[in-house]
């Protein structure tokens, strides 16, 4: 195994950063142009997979700077300086920018990140001690089982435990979701938050 410099950066690493953040893949399909947002550091314990950033995200060009990212550091009980530490938390969304909106919300992440620079990106983080997977379309990239649906994911979570969690997205609009299956925070909630409170004390 390679030996990290001090930084936990090798010069492969912030090469492969520089070229995401540099990226033009989807350019003429991003209606606010292209902006990536994303949070990576080789020593990240943690890893937050969703889905792609909205529209204030893209403006401020800071991942889940938003209602989803309050509602998100409250399910895992976790403070704002030690989210947006990325030697703690690395933030990787299927896509990297702001698809535009929809008819009825945010268009789904750009196709086109996913097998352009995934795994390379998920190869950068050997650190891991627990991904929390956010929404259907990370759903079905870290769980592989496109038939099941967003609930019946999230409903056996226990399957994947500790290592990953199946979660709906913290947006707002699952705010009706979240009241039909209350068992979400009674059951899942308290065991994320021990979970990652025994992480960050390490």
């Amino acid at each position: 195994m390679q030996t990290l410099p001090v930084s936990g950066k090798t010069p492969e690493f912030e090469s492969l950063v520089a070229d995401v953040k540099s990226c033009t893949i989807c350019k003429n399909h991003l209606p606010s142009g292209v902006r990536p947002v994303f949070q990576l550091h080789p020593a990240a314990s943690i890893l937050i997979a969703g889905q792609a950033p909205g529209r204030k995200v893209h403006q401020s060009g800071i991942p889940f700077d938003d209602a989803s990212g309050r509602r998100l550091r409250e399910w895992l009980g976790i403070s704002v300086e030690d989210f947006y530490n990325p030697e703690v938390v690395a933030i990787l969304p299927m896509g990297f920018c702001y698809p535009g909106t929809g008819i009825s919300g945010d268009l789904p992440p750009r196709s086109e990140c996913e097998p352009a620079w995934r795994a390379l990106l998920l190869a950068q983080l050997p650190h891991l001690k627990i991904t929390i997977v956010l929404g259907k379309y990370a759903h079905d990239y870290h769980f592989g089982n496109k038939k099941q649906s967003l609930t019946q994911n999230v409903q056996a979570w226990q399957d994947h435990w500790p290592h990953r969690v199946p979660m709906p997205h913290p947006s707002p609009r699952n705010n009706r979701w979240l009241s039909q299956n209350r068992w979400f925070q009674a059951q899942l909630i308290p065991r994320l938050q021990k979970r990652i409170g025994a992480i960050l004390a390490q």
